[in-house]
């Protein structure tokens, strides 16, 4: 199969029928295609992201005016068919000979695996040996087809996480977080999402050709097993798109079945592959361009790009992943950024957009779970963007002292030594989050339609979520304290931690600051 000339992308198109097309179909304008079809999330995001990683490569515009042109009005399927087929030599799946899709370019030998250890969530060899897949089991997926193959191959090379010695992880570490500015409107085609998401060449060098420093299988493996390095001034600024740390070659095949993830007949399917350690091993400054990072305000350590978190993606880290959270040093992606700075204008009046931000929480080898969430996000003057970060860390940090506190005293409500007690208070945590990220989005919503000369944000605002915060506090102790069976009930207990939370709310130095803007003419 070849990647850029054979139908295999699933799809819905525009009359919800399902379809599988070439990645130049894409802009057919007849019942034109609407969303990617995968039949995991992982695969999801990782085709969106493949098809991003082609027209940067193969398509990127000359200017913003260029963008805008083929925004709103697709390229004629002809052109960008034609673009995309100058790299059809390097995307064949199954090449006997010669460079094959993110594989390795020559791989004489090495340790055969069955094909289900391309998915993420497989149990690794120590985990079989020991007999220990008890919730993920193996033998799951032992035939897929081209498609899901192909997918399931960007996807471990993109994400990968530590594999074992010499197994290296992905150019942006293992498990990273990946972001889209997904538009809002309704009726948007997936050829909008994806060109949304795609920078012009004045923003990221484009490819004067075609070779191994950005499609690196097209090459030899830049090989680690003597402590070798590869850095991005080493490579083309496009290879981030093309990581490619783990050494592949699919081998055992069989034919006409029905694949074990998608359920679709295949004339041929996969079964196994070779692998060998000691691949690339990225190490250095890369930034990915759909990635979040955090930056090290001193410069000394690399960018460390942002991870799946343990709870799942919530309000919290909205800053960092729209904006910059200047207390972390985490900063929105590239992509993001040039949407805040200038491409958001396009979208201003046509319903806005949103950010669409996924990714695996990953425990070194192991997958614990795929999160994935949306977010809001606004095209604002540099001004209003400065004092939204501003209000929104004020906000942001209230929120977290508050769940600290609370998680603190319901401990003490619980157990006689709370600070010997063992156990996981992550609950709790969970439940406060949760209860107040309406109420946070929903003040949001007013604090990024102010005016941006406007020095401080209404009292309102702050008196509203200094009442969320109080309230929500109350609310999820009282629900976790009192509603123990009756002989565990330990009502002193409970009352005194409830006065210490009280005690400890007002007293606070952020929440104090918090009512104090809630109340400026009495701080007057």
């Amino acid at each position: 199969m070849n990647l850029i000339t054979d139908r295999w992308i699933p799809v819905i198109r525009q009359n919800g029928l399902p379809d599988t097309i070439a990645p130049w179909q894409i802009v057919e304008a007849d019942n034109p295609v609407v969303e990617i079809n995968a039949p995991r999330p992982d695969f999801h995001g990782a085709l969106y992201q493949l098809l991003i990683g082609l027209l940067q490569t193969c398509f990127a515009p000359e200017d913003e005016e260029q963008w805008l042109e083929y925004w709103q009005e697709m390229p004629e399927p002809e052109a960008l068919q034609a673009d995309f087929e100058k790299v059809a030599f390097a995307f064949e799946l199954d090449a006997i000979d010669g460079p094959a899709f993110l594989q390795d370019f020559d791989l004489p030998d090495g340790e055969t695996k069955v094909i289900s250890a391309l998915l993420i969530e497989s149990p690794g060899g120590k985990t079989l040996k020991d007999n220990l897949d008890h919730f993920v089991k193996r033998d799951r997926a032992n035939q897929l087809c081209p498609s899901c193959t192909a997918t399931a191959l960007f996807t471990l090379q993109t994400n990968a996480p530590s594999g074992g010695v010499g197994h290296r992880v992905g150019l942006r570490g293992g498990g990273p977080l990946t972001t889209f500015i997904f538009p809002k409107a309704p009726s948007t085609t997936l050829w909008q999402k994806l060109w949304l998401n795609v920078l012009n060449q004045e923003e990221l060098e484009p490819a004067e050709k075609i070779d191994s420093s950005i499609l690196p299988w097209l090459g030899k493996t830049r090989v680690s097993d003597k402590g070798q390095i590869t850095s991005p001034s080493e490579v083309h600024p496009l290879h981030a798109y093309w990581g490619m740390p783990r050494r592949i070659r699919l081998t055992t095949k069989i034919e006409d079945a029905n694949c074990d993830l998608c359920g679709n007949h295949a004339e041929l399917l996969y079964q196994a592959y070779r692998t060998k350690n000691y691949g690339t091993n990225y190490e250095g400054a890369w930034v990915h361009p759909l990635t979040p990072y955090r930056f090290d305000p001193k410069k000394i350590n690399p960018p460390l790009s942002l991870k799946g978190q343990q709870g799942g993606l919530g309000y919290r880290h909205w800053l960092g992943l729209t904006l910059q959270d200047n207390d972390n040093g985490d900063k929105a992606s590239k992509t993001v950024q040039f949407y805040n700075a200038d491409r958001g204008r396009s979208l201003r009046d046509k319903s806005g957009a949103s950010l669409w931000c996924f990714g695996y929480d990953m425990d070194n080898m192991k997958a614990r779970c795929w999160y994935e969430s949306r977010f809001p996000i606004y095209y604002l003057s540099e001004m209003q963007r400065n004092n939204l970060t501003d209000w929104a860390a004020e906000f942001v940090n209230a929120a977290k002292e508050t769940a600290k506190m609370l998680r603190e005293e319901v401990k003490s409500a619980w157990f006689n030594r709370p600070k010997d007690a063992k156990g996981d208070m992550s609950q709790i945590d969970a439940q406060f989050w949760q209860a107040t990220e309406t109420d946070f989005y929903r003040l949001l919503e007013q604090l990024a339609m102010l005016p941006e000369d406007t020095r401080m944000a209404p009292s309102e605002i702050y008196a509203s979520w200094h009442e969320t915060l109080r309230k929500q506090m109350v609310h999820i102790f009282e629900t976790a304290t009192l509603a123990s069976t009756p002989e565990d009930l330990n009502l002193k207990r409970i009352v005194n931690a409830q006065k210490a939370l009280r005690i400890k709310f007002y007293g606070n130095k952020i929440i104090k600051n918090l009512k104090t803007n809630a109340k400026p003419e009495e701080a007057a």
